[in-house]
């Protein structure tokens, strides 16, 4: 038990799948399940988030409503304003819970109570840096407006490649003309999966990009490299300065270190980790 609590929930929800842990008498039964972000689709979110809940009940042998006055914390995707993180927090069956996006999970489950940096980068994206107790962060609006060098902003940016190379204005490569054979040399069926694909379906080609990158590929080296600098420039921005820690995060986060030039610390955690950590900061407090 921490404070008053006979459990602990934490939840790292993301925009390919929803990690959930339950910690009871001092075991932890984790589960895990489709996206939950938000804001792509937010009855949906819900749904996972329930059904992960329920999940970790029948895992620990306990009723579902035994959950409803354990402290929570949820970092979700999506979560991009205190409205949004109330609208989440109303539709919950959890009396204790505090919902906020994936950057405060993130860091704490990186660093702990260090100081230093994370780039948070999987389906999506986000660079935050805690100083003194104290977290900023940049990033994380979303696929439209941003998630660079996320695994489905290099999916995206890879098949603009792949359609300039079909006008005869960029480069043909390896990856572009496998991309390409991928969808049965049809740039047609290339422009109908981008009118109906969601972030995630983009993200799932993240790994062949890398692989490129890491085999030399042109293109695969370009878009590393942007994404790279896009880390770099977001960094600067926190005001982070080399010698500080630097945790990569998420899926596609590890991939990057090839490619930053700054030394890499490991992290501490997970963000579902840090969920659980926030959870249990705010039982000793008595929230």
């Amino acid at each position: 038990m921490i404070g008053d609590a006979p459990f602990l929930i934490g939840f790292d929800g993301g925009g390919t799948s929803c990690r959930a842990a339950l910690v009871a008498e001092g075991r932890r039964y984790d589960v895990t399940l489709g996206p939950a972000n938000v804001s792509t689709d937010f009855d949906a979110a819900l749904a996972t988030i329930r059904d992960a809940l329920s999940a970790l009940a029948e895992k620990a042998g306990v009723a579902p409503s035994a959950l409803a006055d354990a402290p929570a914390h949820l970092g979700l995707a999506g979560v991009i304003s205190p409205t949004i993180a109330a609208r989440v927090t109303a539709a919950l069956p959890l009396g204790r819970a505090v919902v906020t996006d994936d950057r405060p999970t993130t860091i704490a489950g990186a660093l702990g109570d260090d100081d230093g940096a994370v780039a948070a980068i999987g389906t999506g994206s986000f660079i935050g840096r805690q100083t003194g107790g104290r977290v900023t962060g940049i990033g994380g609006w979303g696929f439209r407006l941003g998630d660079q060098a996320s695994g489905a902003w290099l999916a995206r940016r890879c098949l603009e490649e792949v359609m300039l190379a079909v006008d005869g204005i960029g480069p043909e490569t390896d990856l572009t003309r496998r991309i390409l054979t991928e969808h049965g040399d049809d740039p047609g069926r290339i422009v109908h999966f981008s009118l109906s694909a969601r972030p995630e379906d983009y993200a799932r080609m993240a790994r062949e990009i890398v692989a490129a990158a890491e085999a030399g590929d042109a293109l695969g080296v370009r878009l590393m490299t942007e994404g790279a600098d896009y880390i770099l420039a977001g960094l600067a921005a926190l005001g982070w300065r080399p010698g500080e820690a630097l945790c990569l995060a998420g899926g596609h986060g590890p991939a990057y270190a090839h490619w930053l030039g700054e030394p890499v610390t490991a992290a501490k955690g997970s963000a579902l980790d840090g969920a659980l950590l926030l959870a249990a900061r705010a039982a000793e407090a008595g929230r």
